[in-house]
């Protein structure tokens, strides 16, 4: 194909980090073996390899955790610090306490020391690397936007806001965009071919025009470029893809057309693995509460003042409604003028509820709700009867949730912050339809992944 500049993709990103990361840390520990007196790992031992194997899946694991593939972290020299660190210190204190996969515990407690130095500088000094050369213009796809002017805006949104390595070379539409510095291109002005080569483009992003004569005149010049190679992607799957969330666009009277269950939901094999999971790992989480609910019966003694546990109703697959059972966060009266949404800094909220709730510790007896079948582990988070009714008027699509049985995490809890407001709950509501589109075992796993990150980094109100 034609193409006059080199540029990585996201998946081509992260997939560098991934296989830099662990090549960056084996190279620094055979460093350290090799220069240092650094003996923690014996180079000829035939286990060799399986250490080295225990060893990438720690750091991958662990990397992940911490968000080290997230791209604007990545990106961010703080962030990426912060989680090389942590990186190194859960995969070093992981590794030299896994039996058998790993080498002996040293007796000479500062080979950890060396394993940790040699594990972190080393993917440090890679991720300055990225960030000073992978990360830099030179690098980034050359995005080119067709359409009507309202498309253009909130693409230009989507991708300052979402795919800054995505440079925008300009836009064709049939008027120039108030205050807009991107290059504006005529619609009727020059052939796409040329436009194409002298701007470099590696990706086209198309919207179909409502005037017939111009889908004319640029249908037979895309069918031309899409022959010769070039990457053309539809408005809305370049939106989906920046996001994460099924674009707004979609959510018309054709919205069968794009929204439908993913393949997993007739899969019986993924559903039954899913309810074994949930089964699995509820048990492990009520042995958790048990354990926990000593303290914090003490901490509602001193801080929440009132009943330890609260029942309410919600509203679970196909509109059927259960109690869910939490730890109580809230003052005992915080509804005394009628149902409400949480909202951050919520005066509502008790400074031991507080606590519970960046923790997340509130929602651990909803464990029993997964066990007893209320819930699953993954699923859009189940809304109260009063908030249902009323967005269900405001969004005709939010029926759609109840398809799958609710979760005690999801695709829009990890994506994100607690919605407080109708156009929140709007962008909630299309991170759902989206984990319902496109539900498969591989998003399960990064939603899990991505929890144990929101746990971790105190991200709950």
């Amino acid at each position: 194909m034609p193409q006059n500049n080199i540029h990585f993709s996201i998946s081509e990103r992260k997939l560098l980090l991934r296989v830099f990361d662990v090549i960056f840390a084996i190279d620094g520990i055979i460093f350290l073996s090799l220069f240092s007196n650094f003996n923690y790992f014996d180079l000829n031992s035939p286990q060799i390899y399986i250490w080295g194997i225990t060893l990438a899946s720690y750091i991958l694991l662990f990397s992940e955790i911490f968000e080290m593939y997230n791209l604007k972290v990545a990106n961010d020299t703080y962030l990426t610090i912060r989680g090389t660190i942590l990186t190194g210190v859960l995969t070093t204190i992981f590794y030299i306490f896994t039996p058998i996969i790993s080498p002996v515990l040293p007796t000479n407690r500062i080979q950890i020391v060396y394993l940790f130095l040699a594990i972190t500088v080393s993917i440090t000094i890679w991720r300055f690397i990225y960030i000073k050369f992978i990360f830099s213009p030179k690098f980034f796809k050359r995005v080119l936007l067709i359409g009507p002017e309202q498309t253009i805006k909130t693409l230009v949104q989507s991708i300052h806001e979402n795919a800054q390595d995505n440079d925008i070379v300009g836009y064709i539409s049939t008027h120039k965009i108030e205050n807009c510095e991107i290059n504006y291109i005529d619609i009727y002005e020059e052939k796409l071919i040329n436009i194409i080569k002298k701007l470099y483009v590696t990706e086209i992003v198309v919207e179909t025009f409502d005037k017939y004569e111009i889908q004319q005149n640029l249908t037979p010049q895309l069918i031309k470029l899409f022959e010769k190679g070039y990457t053309i992607t539809s408005a809305v799957n370049f939106k989906e893809s920046l996001q994460n969330r099924v674009p707004e666009s979609c959510l018309d009277n054709d919205f069968f057309s794009y929204i439908g269950f993913s393949k997993s939901q007739h899969n019986r094999l993924y559903l039954f693995a899913h309810r074994a999971a949930d089964i699995l790992v509820s048990i492990i989480g009520i042995l958790f509460l048990v354990l926990i609910i000593p303290f914090v019966v003490i901490g509602n003694l001193i801080g929440n003042r009132g009943n330890l546990f609260y029942l309410q109703k919600r509203v679970g697959k196909k509109g059927k409604v259960f109690y869910i059972i939490k730890f109580r966060s809230m003052v005992p009266d915080a509804e005394k003028n009628g149902p409400a949404w949480a909202k951050k800094n919520d005066t509502r909220i008790t400074k031991f509820g507080r606590f519970l709730r960046r923790t997340r510790l509130d929602e651990v007896p909803q464990f029993i709700n997964v066990l007893r079948g209320d819930m699953g582990l993954i699923g859009p988070r189940p809304e109260r009867p009063e908030f249902v009714r009323k967005l269900s008027k405001e969004f005709p699509f939010y029926a759609i949730r109840h398809v799958i049985k609710p979760g005690l995490t999801g695709w829009a809890q990890v994506e994100f912050p607690y919605a407080s407001s109708k156009e929140e709950q709007s962008i909630k509501l299309r991170y759902d339809l989206y984990y319902i589109k496109e539900r498969n075992l591989l998003l399960d796993l990064k939603i899990i992944i991505k929890t144990i990150s929101t746990v971790l980094f105190f991200r709950g109100t």
